[in-house]
């Protein structure tokens, strides 16, 4: 990760080029780095990382001032629009940018809310004050954080959010959220600076914490996720789908055995215009017993049964019993659909819309 010191150096580089590239705006006086405040009556006492002094083709001019961060999370360019808007108060002819590696859509909006630029070492850009607008969007992060995000979907991590999601608007305290989640302290601790860097996680009063952005958390969820990362085992049996759904339930339920169906076999029942030819559905252990039991033949082409084995438990959370059968909770269920070929994605969208209710 480059420091902020070295990203300044190089968003300079960035900034004169897209300048030369436009040509609409010429560069007037370009200061070096300041060393003091650009306006000492504010409460802003960090020097700004770069000054320019730009005039357009009719002779206007503009300071644009620049605030840097190693990192162009949500967090940093929330943190960036206020230092900004701070300096720049009522003046006319100032126009604040925020400057980062790499700035995530979500910051994008950020600063576009609040009335600023945004620059990084893409070459990704928004410019926009009085008749100038320079937008360049689309390049790819040349510094992912892959391992941050990673780390935030982990087996351990993810029940942490399957907690937060399934009630989007209860306000947690750490100790409570690690009790019900059935992890340690420090994990959601960790958990939660990192999701507030991405600024899905705010603090309420008295310590406690919530989702700000849960649809936004869900959606990059389902973008790192797959049904396919369980380990899957499929069989082929004579009966029809309810049928080997019912014997399932049946059998477990006798034995004591955790399952919970999904896919085509939840969303047949939470999301009804969804056919289905194939079950599908969660056993944490016992399958090849419980395919002998129950008459299964394992294939490896032509299933109409695909048994996951789950990757971690937190996929039991929050089970639903409808008719009897029990389902996974509506966010593994959207999870396991939204990839899903066969319509999984317009059932998913469905319990986004009508039962997940997020914003």
């Amino acid at each position: 990760m480059l420091k902020e010191k070295e990203t300044t150096k190089e968003i300079e580089k960035v900034f004169k080029d897209i300048l030369r590239k436009t040509g609409l705006i010429v560069p007037g006086d370009v200061t070096e780095q300041m060393r003091e405040p650009f306006f000492s009556n504010t409460k802003y006492t960090k020097e700004l990382d770069l000054v320019y002094v730009i005039s357009t083709k009719n002779g206007d001019k503009y300071t644009l001032i620049f605030e840097i961060k190693s990192l162009g999370l949500p967090k940093y360019a929330r943190l960036a629009a206020n230092q900004l808007q701070e300096v720049i108060g009522m003046r006319n002819n100032v126009y604040g940018i925020f400057g980062a590696p790499y700035v995530s859509e979500e910051s994008e909006r950020i600063c576009q809310i609040n009335g600023i630029g945004y620059i990084d070492l893409a070459g990704n850009c928004l410019l926009n004050f009085d008749n100038i607008y320079i937008s360049v969007k689309g390049n790819p992060n040349p510094y992912p954080e892959n391992r941050t995000l990673k780390s935030i979907f982990s087996p351990k991590s993810s029940r942490i959010l399957r907690v937060l999601l399934c009630d989007p608007g209860k306000k947690w305290y750490v100790k409570d959220l690690a009790m019900e989640a059935e992890v340690s302290l420090g994990l959601v601790s960790n958990m939660k600076n990192k999701l507030k860097d991405y600024a899905y996680l705010k603090e309420a009063e008295k310590q406690k914490t919530y989702l700000s952005e849960p649809e936004a958390l869900l959606n990059k969820w389902a973008d790192n996720y797959s049904y396919k990362k369980n380990k899957l085992k499929n069989f082929y049996s004579l009966d029809e789908p309810d049928v080997i759904e019912k014997k399932l339930a049946d059998y477990c339920n006798s034995k004591n055995i955790q399952y919970a169906f999904t896919l085509t076999s939840g969303a047949s029942r939470i999301a009804p215009f969804l056919r289905y030819n194939k079950v599908f559905a969660y056993i944490d252990n016992f399958v090849e017993t419980i395919a002998n039991e129950l008459g299964w033949k394992e294939v490896t082409s032509g299933p109409n049964i695909t048994i996951l084995e789950p990757y971690d438990d937190g996929i039991f959370y929050r089970l639903q019993d409808v008719n009897g059968l029990k389902i996974v909770s509506d966010v593994q269920l959207y999870l396991d659909l939204k990839n899903y070929k066969k319509r999984g994605e317009e059932a998913a969208n469905f319990l986004k819309k009508e039962r997940l209710r997020l914003q």
